[in-house]
């Protein structure tokens, strides 16, 4: 978990389920989901009150179909590799946006991240940005994949994030190397001197790991597991 516990509970005794579930991603990208899953997930969002429910690209007309004009659908860009082309990522947020995606989390090109080539990053993340905002999508979420970086990549990629105009960075995919931990998120936090959110994603399973995230700095959880975490959360208000 990590963290302070004293701070963690003190968060816990702060706030409401409903706040809770307002930070929270609820997440189906795994590719063996159904469309009855969707719709239970669709039915956890609209229970719970979470922020988005982040579906793959093609499950978005049925996820819009299933929830209807109350559901805000978030969809993954360039996932889960980031070694798409630029042209691809645009093509795809041109079809979210008109699919009615309201969020996008697009994969940071790591090939060319990690060969230090961070002109092609940074002008492929303005691009995104640029064309995401063009088409009335209302956030864009950088994927950094920390478990694959050194800090010191980590901090870099955030500011790459943060000059791109994008609205947060964001951990970790779930498919790729380590998930978010406290001192990544913390990490991030600081790196991006208050000026973009930051989003803790991967291997977050529990209402107190969703607390240490929080308390670390995170203002956006992404989980596959929202239900199991505010269930759990009510539970220990309750004890």
């Amino acid at each position: 978990m990590g963290g302070s516990l004293g701070r963690i509970l003190e968060l816990l005794g702060k706030m409401s389920d409903r706040e809770l579930a307002s930070m929270i991603d609820h997440t189906l990208l795994k590719p063996q989901s159904d469309y009855k899953q969707l719709e239970k997930y669709v039915n956890d969002y609209k229970k719970y009150g979470f922020k988005a429910l982040v579906v793959p690209l093609s499950l978005v007309p049925k996820a819009v179909e299933l929830g209807g004009t109350g559901i805000r659908v978030a969809t993954v860009i360039g996932f889960p590799l980031g070694n798409t082309s630029t042209r691809v990522k645009v093509a795809e947020v041109v079809e979210a946006a008109e699919l009615g995606a309201r969020e996008v989390d697009v994969v940071m090109n790591l090939n060319a991240f990690k060969s230090g080539d961070y002109n092609y990053v940074l002008n492929e993340l303005k691009r995104v940005v640029g064309e995401a905002r063009d088409r009335g999508v209302e956030v864009v979420k950088v994927i950094i994949e920390t478990g694959l970086l050194t800090d010191e990549e980590k901090v870099k990629a955030a500011r790459l994030v943060l000059e791109s105009g994008a609205d947060y960075v964001k951990t970790s995919t779930g498919f790729l190397g380590e998930g978010a931990t406290v001192h990544d998120v913390s990490l991030l936090y600081r790196a991006a001197e208050g000026r973009i959110g930051v989003k803790a994603s991967g291997g977050i399973r529990h209402a107190l790991d969703a607390l240490a995230m929080i308390d670390a700095g995170a203002t956006r959880i992404g989980t596959s597991t929202g239900d199991k975490i505010i269930e759990e959360f009510l539970k220990m208000k309750v004890g």
